[in-house]
């Protein structure tokens, strides 16, 4: 058309209405353009105070996702084998009755038999709760394969964790170092913040083996090899210990630094915390005219010692919690001579990058001129803060040894006095909480059927785990098991194989919402997907008796459903972004949020949520139900969000509630409360008051806030855990001590892993270098900022900037291999090898090969041509995964997992490269065992 006739006075639309993104994790506010009922236009809401009106090209290209040719349209019925897609279109009564019948008939024989486990619904408050009425303990949800133990290293440790439950300082750091961070979960934000730092001229490092996603516009970027970063943060402990620039006011405010640790080798009581008749722990203090004294640690005004031996009143030893940390990390071993071969950086880098960590934080701390009161009443006429911040993500989560290397990140956080002050790494609300939070998994089951507590949650002690009464695990998955203690998110990628094996249990029914099972979200996706198909040599029937899947789209996963129940697509339904499950909020504000439905299905699909809540009313769930037997939410999820409580006033929402929507946090349920949300561009927030913005963990003002909006339940000061004694009750029943303790095969695995100071470890498998001889390379993903997962890589404007992936590598590991730039090649792993294409990429540390995670598809999936490049020429790694690790002399065969939570090791994965023969003819393969399997 000639540009002269155009016409541009056309209204976009007629209508707009705002919602929440769900094109990732980030939970934009969004302004939907609608004319004649249908989306045409997508923007960013600029009241939001998450994205503030930026919006990615995810998030533009929502409009795909909601017309995507791929989304399912009726419930479906298998009527061919597992795995061929065939299937028969039903009605919804006839769906919903068959699914409560089999759901019915498990709850009345054995709850447990139901396996429930959701992908990245963002819905977990309700998916867990619903879990809890029907009384399974076989629940999770999708962190236990994406970082569960980096949350869990955070909550153990200060009550709080990097990305959704905190943020770096953007508005004071002044050096910034990213870890394991390509592009991330909170998307937009960090965009916001990190332009925020490069404005101000902050450094900002990027410690990662890829220079991708943020580290491309790092002043710094440092190429480490995968899974040593817990290394590298030792060796800057080192440097920071042997110089001594540690803020050690801060460690005795704010930590259990100065706890004194009972050295008595061999006893029950061996590295517990000293304390005093009434349980409160003790510190050594020098005190005036009286030389070292026993005091309570909590006391104020005190000196309490940081190293030392001191004799208790019944005579034993024990020294401050810092000393044995400064025993550790001094050692020779985390000396940047020794790690620098290991971590593939060099010692003057090394003591550089630890110099301005120090410098920064000490000699360029900043104070604002702002008033506090700490809990115990003393008044501050100022806020002094070092501003230094981190941020990590997958890159340490998806290790084995993530837990101890976020701990210790921590920890080297603490030692900077740079956690929750100005400029460093802030608590978003409603954390800080107590570390560990205080609920615990549940264990049994109350008249009525439910658990006696929610299905996940944080074990204190062996006596939370969910074992027999021989220790051996109950849940499906392993998790609170001792296994892996510390699974807070279950450990759904171990799902499909213990099903199968019958290890520990037998299940009836697998039912699964929005997780990639059966692709992208498992490891050796081959063998899982026979796993789904395989049936018992005896009965003929299969392993695995019901699949019940729900997707909004044609996923791979859903071919090997038996009942598949269609979901709408995030612009046809009410969500809610719950204060009880994962807020949106900033450091400076509480804030929560709703999905409203801007268009009406075209389908005949509905809501999960919906359908949740009638199945669940359907099979007479506790809390679905009147007292005279009625439905107490017939009109779905919508009404569930208003009038449902955990608690008296305390409901999935915090905003307007109340009969006149006049209160916040706690409040009768209000019957307005959505159409305020709406009002509001479906958001709520709640500023923090000045005099709490910092020291959150000991800080009067926000715990008073925080308790009053129901966020904590006490305003007794938070104590960060710098010596982590919850661990070491898990290594003393090892030694042989306490009434629960582990069975012999697990007795040397929790004592070497149960330290209650972090440490550094490779990966697990017991081959060791001879394994690292035969796969002489690190194969890792990395998140594309353009998509998001399977679903995003569907989507027909995302397409056209990526439509098929490749593997990366340096041009000096390339000639070591005989590999050009755009070979096909064999890349090889224990289980499997893949043919893949290899381009060069010299922002790729030597030694590591890398590709996009989830653009793979497989054919016939999605609704892609047959030819697709996804199809044609991408690929996964996961199909070189093995989700077992190799047994060894000491114990039974242990998911590929970091050992105390449970969380999936996708970044161990080490290849080696095969040329092929015709290097030059385009097509991916892959081959297990030697045998050619399905492209």
């Amino acid at each position: 058309m000639p540009h002269a006739a155009l016409d541009l006075n056309t209204p976009t639309a007629d209508e707009v209405k705002t919602t929440t993104c769900y094109m990732c994790a980030c939970r934009c506010g969004i302004r939907v353009h609608l004319k004649d009922g249908r989306v045409r236009y997508i923007d960013g809401n600029p009241k939001h105070p998450v994205n503030r009106g930026v919006i990615c090209a995810k998030g533009s290209a929502g409009i795909k996702q909601h017309y995507s040719p791929a989304r399912l349209s009726k419930p479906l019925l298998r009527t061919g084998e597992r795995g061929a897609g065939e299937f028969r279109e039903i009605e919804w009564d006839e769906a919903l009755a068959l699914a409560a019948q089999w759901l019915g008939d498990i709850r009345r024989r054995n709850p447990d038999e139901l396996a429930f486990f959701t992908g990245r619904d963002q819905s977990q408050a309700l998916t867990a709760w619903w879990a809890q009425q029907f009384g399974t303990i076989n629940y999770a949800a999708h962190g236990g394969f994406c970082s569960v133990n980096m949350a869990a290293a955070g909550m153990y440790t200060f009550g709080g964790s990097f990305w959704e439950f905190g943020e770096p300082d953007w508005e004071l750091t002044k050096y910034l170092m990213l870890w394991g961070v390509a592009e991330d979960h909170d998307s937009n934000p960090i965009k916001l913040g990190l332009g925020k730092l490069k404005a101000r001229g902050a450094k900002i490092v990027a410690i990662n083996p890829v220079r991708t996603g943020y580290g491309a516009i790092a002043d710094e970027w440092v190429p480490i090899n995968p899974g040593s970063d817990g290394l590298l943060a030792g060796a800057f402990i080192h440097e920071l210990l042997r110089s001594d620039r540690i803020d050690l006011d801060y460690l005795v405010r704010y930590t259990n630094a100065h706890h004194l640790v009972i050295r008595d080798a061999g006893a029950a009581d061996d590295g517990l915390i000293a304390r005093d008749a009434e349980g409160h722990a003790l510190c050594a203090s020098r005190v005036e005219g009286e030389g070292i004294v026993l005091a309570r640690a909590n006391a104020i005004d005190i000196s309490p010692l940081v190293v030392g031996e001191c004799t208790l009143a019944d005579g034993r030893k024990a020294v401050p919690s810092f000393q044995l940390l400064a025993e550790r990390f001094l050692a020779d071993e985390y000396a940047p001579e020794s790690v620098s071969a290991r971590c593939g950086v060099d010692v003057a880098t090394i003591r550089r990058l630890a110099r301005e960590l120090a410098e920064t934080a000490f000699d360029q701390a900043i104070s604002l001129d702002q008033a506090w009161t700490d809990v115990h009443g003393r008044e501050h006429s100022s806020m002094c803060g070092r501003p230094v911040a981190m941020h990590a993500m997958r890159g340490i989560s998806a290790h084995a040894n993530g837990f101890h290397t976020c701990r210790t990140l921590h920890i080297l956080q603490m030692l900077l006095g740079a956690i929750d002050t100005p400029g460093s790494y802030r608590y978003q609300p409603p954390y800080p909480k107590s570390a560990p939070p205080p609920n615990r998994p549940g264990k049994s089951r109350k008249d009525n059927g439910s658990l006696d507590a929610g299905p996940l949650g944080y074990v204190q002690s062996p006596e939370d785990l969910l074992v027999d009464a021989d220790g051996q695990p109950r849940r499906l998955d392993k998790a609170y098991s001792w296994q892996h203690p510390l699974a807070a998110h279950g450990i759904m990628q171990s799902v499909i194989r213990n099903a199968w094996a019958g290890d520990p249990c037998r299940i009836d029914t697998l039912f699964m919402f929005m997780a990639n099972m059966g692709w992208n979200s498992s490891m050796n996706t081959m063998g899982t997907r026979q796993m789904l198909c395989d049936r018992d040599a005896d009965s003929g029937e299969y392993r695995i008796p019901h699949i019940i899947y729900s997707d909004a789209y044609l996923s791979e996963t859903v071919a090997f459903a038996d009942l598949v129940l269609p979901d709408t697509t995030y612009l046809e339904r009410h969500d809610c972004i719950s204060m009880l499950d994962r807020p949106i909020s900033d450091a400076d504000c509480a804030a929560d949020a709703i999905r409203q439905p801007v268009v009406e299905a075209d389908r005949d699909v509905r809501p999960f949520q919906d359908v949740l809540i009638d199945l669940g009313t359907r099979i007479g769930l506790p809390g679905l139900l009147k007292d005279d037997g009625t439905a107490k939410y017939p009109r779905g999820f919508a009404q569930y969000m208003v009038e449902h409580e955990r608690a008296p006033g305390v409901g999935m929402l915090a905003g307007w509630r109340g009969a006149d929507g006049s209160k916040s946090g706690f409040g009768e349920p209000n019957p307005d409360q959505l159409e305020r949300y709406i009002e509001h561009g479906c958001v709520w927030e709640a500023r923090v008051p000045d005099a709490g913005r910092y020291y959150k963990m000991a800080n009067r003002d926000y715990l008073t806030w925080a308790k009053s909006l129901g966020f904590v339940g006490s305003t007794e000061a938070i104590v960060m855990q710098f010596y982590c004694e919850a661990l070491q009750r898990f290594r003393l029943a090892a030694l042989g001590h306490g009434a629960q303790q582990p069975p012999e095969s697990e007795r040397e695995r929790v004592a070497r892993y149960f330290d209650p100071l972090p440490f550094w470890y490779g990966d697990l498998d017991s081959s060791g270098s001879a394994r690292e001889a035969d796969y002489p390379l690190s194969a890792i993903t990395q998140r594309p900022m353009f998509m998001y997962h399977s679903w995003g890589s569907q989507n027909v404007w995302l397409r056209q900037i990526a439509a098929r992936n490749y593997l990366y590598l340096n041009p000096q590991t390339a000639e070591t291999n005989g590999v050009g730039d755009g070979d096909w090649i064999w890349l090889v792993s224990p289980l499997a090898r893949i043919r893949v294409q290899a381009r060069f990429h010299s922002a790729t540390a030597p030694g590591t090969v890398w590709t996009w995670n989830a653009i793979g598809k497989r054919k016939g999936a999605w609704k892609l041509a047959a030819n697709a490049p996804e199809n044609r020429d991408g690929f996964l790694l996961n199909h070189l995964i093995n989700e077992l690790l190799p047994p060894d002399r000491n114990s039974p065969s242990c998911a590929n997992a970091d050992p105390l939570t449970g969380q999936a090791a996708w970044f161990d994965l080490r290849v080696r490269i095969e040329r092929d023969r015709t290097p030059q003819v385009d097509g991916h393969r892959i081959e297990m065992n030697g045998t050619r399997a399905m492209p």
